[in-house]
């Protein structure tokens, strides 16, 4: 059975959950959620989807996953990719997905919102400078971690890699120079160099460039 995955590809957290699934080999579709439409904040979506208002949301049969963490967890179960090779190293991939979830998504994710999707007039640029000093101090502690390492965790890709990517491709602006931090820059390019990968818009419907 194909797995369903509502997303948009402006959604870094459905990034994350779309590339696991597509690196993991897994049978998957996306279905495109309306987001700038306002489907997420609909009555219908919340009974029929996902009562947190969110994506992305996985649907495999009659299981049906939220948050993109989740999502990942799921898709190593099934597949037998991205946990890490033993005991330790699967704590340390989810210390650093709660990390990542807490200190740079999560800002990455509004930044990036703040810059680029509202109108001119309305962006709070005392918000955004604080943002991005927080970005600041997360891409440090990425950058210094991956001195001297190709991966976050072990010796291959796994779920904490998946994780912190899921803003750092996105072509809008946010605060974000990837020369300025030449370990992260060296292990997003690793990354997607690995066969199957895709970009953001590639890889779920939905751009900026729809609504221009």
């Amino acid at each position: 059975m194909t797995i369903e995955l509502y997303c948009f590809g402006e959604s870094g957290n459905a990034y994350k959950a779309a590339l696991a699934l597509e690196l993991s080999g897994l049978d998957w579709t996306p279905v495109k959620v309306d987001f700038f439409g306002g489907q997420t904040r609909s009555a219908e979506y919340r009974a029929d989807v996902n009562a947190m208002g969110e994506a992305p949301v996985m649907i495999d049969g009659d299981l049906r996953l939220t948050q993109s963490g989740v999502i990942q967890d799921y898709v190593t179960e099934k597949s037998g990719k991205f946990g890490g090779k033993d005991a330790t190293e699967r704590r340390e991939v989810l210390r650093w997905v709660l990390w990542d979830n807490h200190k740079l998504s999560s800002n990455a994710g509004m930044t990036r919102f703040l810059m680029n999707f509202l109108p001119e007039d309305k962006r709070p640029q005392e918000v955004i400078g604080f943002m991005q000093g927080r970005l600041a101090a997360a891409y440090a502690v990425l950058n210094d971690h991956l001195e001297g390492r190709d991966w976050i965790v072990g010796d291959g890709i796994t779920n904490a890699d998946l994780s912190c990517c899921g803003y750092l491709y996105y072509p809008e602006p946010f605060g974000f120079n990837r020369k300025d931090w030449p370990h992260i820059d060296a292990w997003l390019t690793r990354l997607s160099e690995t066969p199957g990968w895709k970009a953001p818009y590639d890889l779920m419907p939905g751009s900026p460039a729809d609504r221009a």
